[in-house]
């Protein structure tokens, strides 16, 4: 499969051919699955000393002439604290079960659980090359933005020279613009708005985008924070596949090379070692 490389102008400069891994057959419910097993759960439970930390004296007994017995009391036998006392008789409530006002929960989520979720490693790699080619589908990029239409998408995927790496922020959007176009460029750079709804009072005020993102070779550097970028060692499912398959993406011509290396070594290797 051949594709155009573009200059930092926008023009284009050559063609070359995609590696084998851009030409997988696109897989949503292996994407969807790796993508949920790789998120970062934070942890959390109930504190161990939620709903004991009340005077309840344990289990009261229930004989005659004992201390603090239930005995004739017609009450039932849980655990209880005492409100207020004459002499032998007690005004007991029920505390410290589940069943009780400010008891404990029966079976409360524990902070020690292992919340992450184990995927074959086949599994990725096949919902890695299902995304990587999903970012050559201009019908598959269409239909995760809502305004975008496929005529948008003059071309997919969009290989760069490596030059863009060199340039400095204000010149690398002026380009980008340039190659992507007025109606790509305004989904490509992150926005940030106010939430409108009741979540902004919740610890979510704001809210942005993904943006797009560009993947650079492993000798590549490039600090900015209008979009994201993404090294090719670093790079994995939910980077490409966040959100569905799909995402605008970038390649510069060294990544495509570095992707290309990095999986045709893995196969010599295996070759080697069946010998």
């Amino acid at each position: 499969m051949k594709t155009k490389i573009l200059d930092i102008a926008g023009n284009e400069k050559g063609s070359v051919d995609l590696p084998k891994c851009f030409s997988a057959e696109l897989r949503e419910d292996i994407i969807s699955k790796v993508v949920e097993a790789q998120k970062v759960h934070q942890a959390y439970g109930a504190m161990p000393l939620a709903g004991m930390q009340s005077s309840a004296s344990g289990k009261l007994v229930h004989r005659r002439g004992v201390w603090k017995s239930q005995y004739k009391k017609g009450i039932s036998r849980i655990p209880r604290k005492i409100m207020s006392r004459r002499g032998t008789q007690f005004n007991w409530t029920g505390a410290f079960i589940p069943s009780t006002v400010g008891g404990r929960r029966a079976h409360p989520p524990k902070a020690f659980k292992d919340w992450s979720k184990q995927v074959n490693k086949k599994e990725i790699k096949l919902a890695f090359y299902s995304a990587l080619s999903a970012t050559t589908m201009p019908e598959v990029i269409s239909k995760r933005y809502a305004t975008l239409d496929v005529k948008d998408i003059k071309q997919a995927p969009f290989i760069v020279e490596s030059k863009l790496s060199t340039l400095k922020t204000k010149e690398l959007l002026s380009s980008l613009k340039k190659i992507l176009g007025d109606k790509l460029f305004g989904l490509a750079v992150r926005t940030k708005s106010i939430r409108a709804g009741i979540g902004k009072l919740r610890g979510r005020k704001y809210k942005s985008n993904a943006g797009l993102l560009l993947v650079v070779g492993k000798d590549e550097k490039i600090k900015t924070s209008a979009f994201e970028v993404q090294s090719v060692n670093e790079l994995n499912v939910t980077d490409l596949a966040k959100g569905g398959p799909g995402r605008l993406t970038i390649y510069t011509d060294s990544a495509l090379k570095d992707l290309e290396e990095k999986f045709s070594s893995k196969k010599t290797k295996k070759e080697n070692t069946k010998k």
